[in-house]
């Protein structure tokens, strides 16, 4: 009985490394196939420059050859970096935009009795149950100039002419926001969730205010929840290709889009590729960043 228990739980622990392996690094070696590889016009768009089938002689005098030449396109091309950095603004204006709104919602959801936590919980991923085109589509109506929120403007008072809102580098950050709002909230509620409430009443039998007990107790231990919220948001609004097309006007640069329309317009997967691999990796250094620093803060006594 302890054999088959044993080898149940390697089953375990194995199903998400073989999850891993499948949908992330095996596509992402492809992608990096790909990315040394030379555009051409033919069906697939591009000649390999090595093959691993044919056998390790060959592919190591392939290997010698190897060229960089579409990672230097990156670099040499502005349009790359100026939508690397169109990606970062956006996203970090989204980021900080859901943050704001996550934050009050989290530590509502966790000083809420305890019976009201999983409704709220559930209220909170409820947009999830809606396809998220459908979503996106009703943030056009809700932003274009004779939308429902210039409507109510105009008819509170507040302005005389429709502001642009549709189209604009805002609208993008407004659906990313929304779009990617339940991510930021859970990690919150659940640092807050977790937090000794002794804490809390020990600083106010010190003297400490609301506020005072608030900012020196609450907030500092729920920085992991933030941080790894303000991640959870980051990182997927970086890639984020359909809010930008739907909701973003010509002028709007992100480095998603730029990577979709030269895999499917332009037809240049390897330059594509590259770009891709290079997100990744940018994306990847935070992440771990962010798990040795929680390792060395478990790691202290």
């Amino acid at each position: 009985m302890s054999a088959r228990v044993a080898l149940l739980r390697r089953l375990v622990l194995a199903a998400p490394l073989v999850w891993l392996a499948l949908f992330f690094i095996a596509p992402a070696l492809i992608l990096l196939k790909i990315s040394f590889s030379t555009a051409v016009l033919g069906q697939p768009p591009y000649e390999p420059r090595f093959d691993l089938g044919a056998g390790l002689d060959a592919f190591l005098e392939s290997l010698r050859g190897l060229s960089l030449e579409s990672y230097a396109l990156i670099f040499q091309d502005t349009l790359y970096v100026d939508a690397l950095l169109g990606s970062a603004r956006i996203a970090g204006l989204a980021t900080a935009l859901a943050l704001l709104i996550a934050y009050p919602l989290a530590l509502a959801m966790a000083r809420a009795p305890r019976a009201w936590r999983p409704a709220l919980i559930l209220l909170a991923v409820a947009p999830f149950w809606t396809s998220f085109l459908i979503r996106v589509y009703a943030w056009i109506m809700i932003l274009k100039d004779q939308g429902l929120l210039n409507l109510a403007l105009q008819a509170l008072g507040v302005i005389d002419a429709p502001l642009r809102m549709f189209a604009t580098d805002t609208a993008v950050v407004i659906g990313i926001a929304y779009a990617y709002l339940p991510f930021t909230i859970l990690p919150i509620y659940t640092a807050l969730e977790r937090q000794d409430p002794t804490l809390v009443e020990a600083a106010r039998d010190l003297g400490a205010s609301k506020a005072r007990a608030f900012w020196s107790v609450t907030f500092p231990l729920s920085l992991p929840g933030v941080f790894a919220g303000a991640l959870l948001m980051f990182i997927p609004a970086c890639g984020e290709v359909v809010i930008p097309d739907l909701l973003g006007g010509s002028d709007t640069l992100m480095l998603g889009r730029t990577i979709w329309n030269d895999f499917f317009a332009n037809r240049d997967w390897p330059a594509a590729s590259a770009a891709a691999m290079l997100l990744l990796l940018a994306l990847l250094l935070p992440i771990i960043a962010f798990e040795r620093a929680q390792m060395r803060e478990e790691a202290r006594p």
